[in-house]
This record gives C-alpha cells, structure tokens and sequence, in this order.
C-alpha cells in the first residue's frame, strides 16, 4: 500500500527536512522510518541515557556522567536534571544514567564509558532509607520516583553503592557525591535503620568529593577549576566536603572548628549532641565556619557554604531548557512523583522555620531565595501550554508556601546570626513578615489566559498569619493573605501541621502553641461561612518525638476530639540524619542544653502512644481505657468517652 494526499505531503514534509530519499518505498516502510526520524529528534530535547542516544549527537565521549536513584524526569523540582542542565548551560556534554542495575555484570555503570571530567552520583530527590522504609523500619510496598511506582529500583544507600562500582570499574575518574543523602550525611551521623552511628558518608563511599546543598553554584566553581587547570586545587570550593589524610591547613578569611572525633562520639553520645549544636548552627549561618571532624586516621573537611542564590541566579535556574517531562524511554508509565508536581511551581527555595524534626534547613538553609515574578509567571505559562494541562495549578508554593520573598529587614544583622529559626519561639522583630508579594503574584497568576484556579498545596504557617507585626499594613496584609488562600486557593481540604497539642512537647518541636492553631481554626471557619464554603482544616499530627509521653498523646487525643476532629494525617516520628529531633531521640539529651530527654523507642512504646490518634475507632477504645486506667487519668477517659 502505498501512502497517498495527506500523509504523502506528511511524509514528503519530513524526509525533505531529513534529506532522505522518498522513492520506492512501502507506506509501512515510510511510515516507521519516520516515526523513528522524529523520535531521534524528540530525544535530543532530553540528556542523553544510552550510548544511542549519545551518538545521535554526535558524541564519543560524555564530559560529565550522573547516575541517579531516580527515574529522569527532566523537570526542576529534581535535583539531577538542575545540575544536568547547569552543566550543559556551561557547555559540556552531560549524560544521566537513571536507576542503574547495581547487581549483576554492572552493564549500566559501563554502558557511557568514562567521561572527561567526573562522575556525578545523586541517591534521588529522598533519602533512600526514608524512601525504602516506614517509622517501623517496614519494607515500603512502593517508590514514587520510580516508573509505575516499582519498588526495588534502587540499593539502601546508594550513593556509597553507586560510588564504590564507579570507583572499580573507573579508580582514576573523580566522583561527586550530591543531593539530599549526601548533605544529611556529610558528617558523624544516627542511621535510625541501622541503629547506629555512621561516619561521613564520604568514608563508606570512598567519593573524592561532596557537595551539599543547593549545587549550582558549587558546581559551577568545579567546573571551572577542573578545565582551567588540570591540577587545580578543588579542596578550597566552597559548600564542599571532602577526605585527607593531611591536617588541613587554613583556609583565607574562615575560621575553622574542629569538632569531636568520630570515635568520641561512638564512646560518648553526649559529645555527639555537642557536635550537631555546632553543625546546625553553621548550616544556618551566612558566613559559616569551616568544620573539621577525624575519622581513624582521617579528616573530614567541610568547607563554608556559599551565601544564599540571588534572585537573578535562582530565575537562571529555572530558565533552563527543560522538557518538564520524563524521559521518553518511560512512556505509557505511571510515575507518582511527577504526576504530583507536574502542574506545580516552586517559587522560591530555603525555610526559616527551624523546625527540630526537618532536614530542609541542612539542605536548603533557612535563607529564603526567591524567584521573580516575571520568572513565575514564565514557567506558568509553560505550564499553560501543556496538552494535558486542565486550567488548574496544583500548587504554588515552596517548602512553605508563605515565605515568598521574606528576609530580614537589616541583612547585617542576620548575617551575624545564628539561630535556627525566625520565628521560633516568637517571630524575629527583624524579619519582614510581609504578605504583599505574595497576594500580588496570586493575582497576576490568576489572571493569566489558561489558568482557572491555583492551589496553594504547601504548608502555610499560621503563626506567622496570626503574629502581632507592629504595623497595620502588614497586619493586613496577613489577614488578606489568610482570606485570599481560604476563599480561593484550597481545594476542598486545607493542610496544616500543628504536629502535637502539648506546650512541652511543641517547645521540643520548635512549633508555636496549639492555641494559635486553634485560632487559625476560628478565622478558617469564619472565611468560609462568609464565602458560603464547606471546606476542611486537615492537621498533621506527629506521635513519639522527643519529649512526649502516653499522658501528652491522651491529652492530644482529648483535645481533637473537642475540635471535633477524627485524625487522617498523623505519622510516628521518624528519625532522620541531620535534625536536632533525631540527635536528641539518640543521644537522649537536648543539643542545647545537654538535659536528658525521655524519647518512646521500642516497638510497644510507640504503638501505646499511636493508639490516641484513633480514639475514635471501637477496636481502640478498650486499649485506651486500660491505658488512662494504667497512668491513673480517670479524667481523661471521661473526656474521650463519655458525652
């Protein structure tokens, strides 16, 4: 059969354009030599994956390789397509390897070859273990960054097992460690599923260097190094770790800090909460210390990090030619991970909330580097232009979504501090609480042609909503922000995260009082009887963090209940590397003060404490009852159960 009117043009259309010849062949024989023309053009808008792909650009040999524990969605809100294409944007050839086979013949590993400069090696955009694990220490069923949400895509650990096949296959190329693993881990650090205290992950990994945090500009800085002077010296990059054998010598303009040994630490737990107080309060510092740790008859170096992106330096970002897709090689695949942010946009990157249990402040930092909003409104409209896109933007947010464009209002004076958080115990008289940016931004996405709603999926947190600003404009600025959110960006449920009830326990948390979230709950209800809603408050609530016993969950319980709240979001505390939450859960004293602190650890301990959450389901109530029965709180069983 021979291709005829329509398709004939189609297909004269593309060989011309191709330069292949037309003549002689069937329609079938047209019609796939086609398709896999237009598909060799399709994938060079991705990095390359194979050598195939490599070879359709004309490359012999990548300049640069990442391998990465997750699928290649080439998207911002992952890290290995950012740096793949910071890299690019500097002009060298930059090859992924997603999810390789870590066992049998190593295939994968070997499939590029060496590149010219370094190997790259990511675990993904989680760490492995929270990412394979429950609270429990369960095997997990699933992994959202993996297409169809397969499990058993990627090794526990595998930045240290991704780098030890590198370093077999190819000992004289460097390999870069980086991503969330990495920074959590760059020191002494609780591995919770290990139960045990770990050396710098540089140690197990054998990795010539690390870069934790945001990588852009660091990345930057290697680059230019490693091609302007083959025997530049990288130990001096900033927002680098890295391994000797030598006492560093010092470093221009940086103080250093030695802190205890590895091996201090394993015989003295209380000198590990020494270090992390030191180790949280440089991560949040604008001109940080170096940091030196021996490990055996090693050092562990940890340059200073660079200060926060700039506007202009984080929009250059998210101006690089992304696809916002996944890779081609995943089509007809289910992949959870992009399908939740595929209609999203991250505005700006850093939180200050210092809260104990979080690892964003050791990633991110607590500065706050925001995009413009020229930048926003480029990608939504990217986003607009999508083939599948409905109208509705899933979120427009950051780590929390109310911090747009907020920072202190004297930088010299938060370029001498140190604090974890800005607004724990009480928000800093110095930051500028203002919601203003916000508002007009929502507006200006609003009224954009394509877009019906945007929902603002973030965490908001209300106490800065609810704080005493000193100033009526800004006070109505809150009050604005707080109804326009209500009235127009939540989609039935609005999340929050109160995380407990308990003043003791919330003190330990670094969040604010319960009662500002029952005030919060006040103006929610008030805004939606005013614009005629039925829409939900939906808290998050943690059980077993340091700190807080079967008596504080009771109390939680019957605090719930008299909000009329039946608990969907909860979790048990999972202790992750790098929080001031999990040094105290492990060494059993506050970084802070060196007070002991009572942690729930074994398996009954946390079930006693679980169990409140559900006070409300008729397989829970008998248990519970023994349990106020136990602990001597007849009051509290007549506040759970009896009207």
């Amino acid at each position: 059969m021979s291709p005829s009117g329509g398709f004939l043009e189609f297909y004269k259309y593309h060989y011309k354009l191709n330069n292949i010849p037309f003549s002689g062949l069937s329609y079938s024989e047209i019609n796939k030599l086609v398709y896999l023309q237009i598909m060799r053009q399709d994938l060079k808008k991705w990095l390359p994956t194979t050598k195939k792909e490599m070879e359709l650009r004309g490359w012999e040999q990548a300049d640069v390789i990442l391998f990465s524990g997750d699928a290649y969605i080439d998207h911002p809100s992952f890290g290995a397509a950012v740096i793949g294409r910071t890299l690019e944007a500097l002009g060298l050839k930059v090859a992924i390897v997603p999810q390789p086979d870590w066992r049998g013949d190593y295939r994968d590993f070997k499939k590029l070859g060496r590149p010219r400069l370094f190997f790259g090696v990511s675990p993904g955009a989680m760490d492995s273990m929270v990412n394979h694990y429950t609270a429990n220490k369960r095997l997990r069923s699933d992994d959202a960054y993996t297409p169809d949400a397969r499990h058993g895509m990627r090794p526990d650990y595998p930045s240290i097992v991704y780098t030890k096949i590198i370093k077999e296959l190819y000992p004289d190329v460097p390999v870069v460690l980086g991503g969330i693993e990495a920074s959590l881990r760059r020191l002494s650090h609780y591995d919770y599923w290990e139960d045990r205290l770990r050396p710098s992950i540089l140690t197990d990994s054998k990795a010539d260097l690390l870069i934790y945090g945001l990588g852009e500009k660091p990345i930057k800085e290697l680059v230019k190094r490693m091609t302007s002077d083959t025997d530049a010296d990288l130990t001096t990059i900033p927002q680098v770790a890295y391994l000797t054998k030598q006492q560093p010598a010092k470093m221009d303009d940086t103080e250093t800090i030695v802190l205890h040994t590895h091996e201090e630490c394993l015989s003295d737990k209380k000198k590990q909460a020494e270090n992390f107080k030191i180790i949280e309060e440089e991560s949040n510092k604008w001109s940080a210390n170096r940091l030196i740790q021996s490990v055996g008859d090693q050092f562990v170096v940890v340059n200073p990090p660079y200060p926060p992106l700039t506007t202009e330096e984080i929009d250059a970002t998210y101006a690089l030619p992304y696809t916002r897709l996944p890779h081609p090689k995943y089509k007809g695949k289910h992949i959870p991970a992009f399908e939740m942010i595929k209609f999203s946009v991250n505005i700006h990157r850093g939180c200050f909330g210092g809260c104990a249990f979080c690892t964003i402040a050791a990633h991110q930092g607590k500065f706050i580097s925001s995009r413009s909003e020229e930048s926003v409104l480029q990608e939504v409209k990217a986003i607009t232009e999508m083939p599948d896109f409905k109208g509705y933007l899933s979120d427009l947010g950051g780590p929390s979504a109310n911090m747009y464009k907020m920072s202190g209002k004297d930088l010299s004076i938060c370029k001498k501090c140190k604090k974890p958080s800005c607004i724990f115990p009480r928000v800093c008289p110095n930051l500028n609480n203002d919601h203003r940016p916000l508002l007009k931004l929502y507006k200006a996405v609003d009224s954009m042609p394509g877009i019906k709603k945007s929902f603002i999926g973030s965490g908001i947190r209300y106490d800065m909503l609810l704080h005493d600003n000193k100033d009526a404009i800004l006070n109505k600025a809150s009050r604005d922000y707080t109804e326009e959110v209500i009235a127009n960006h939540v989609s039935g449920r609005l999340k929050v995260a109160p995380e407990h009830t308990s003043d003791e326990v919330l003190q330990m948390m670094r969040k604010p009082s319960f009662k500002l979230f029952e005030e919060f709950k006040a103006q929610f209800d008030r805004i939606n009887q005013k614009h005629g809603l039925k829409q939900q408050l939906i808290p998050y609530f943690i059980s077993s963090h340091p700190g807080c016993k079967e008596e504080d969950m009771a109390e939680l319980a019957c605090e719930t209940r008299r909000l009329n709240f039946m608990l969907e979001q909860v979790q048990d505390f999972t202790p992750t590397p790098m929080t001031v939450s999990t040094e105290v859960y492990y060494t059993g004293y506050h970084p802070y003060t060196l007070h002991p602190v009572f942690t729930a650890k074994s398996k009954n301990e946390k079930l006693a404490q679980r169990q409140f959450f559900f006070w409300y389901q008729p397989e829970s109530r008998q248990q519970i009852m023994q349990t106020l029965k136990r602990l001597k709180r007849p009051d509290l069983t007549k506040k759970l159960f009896n009207r």
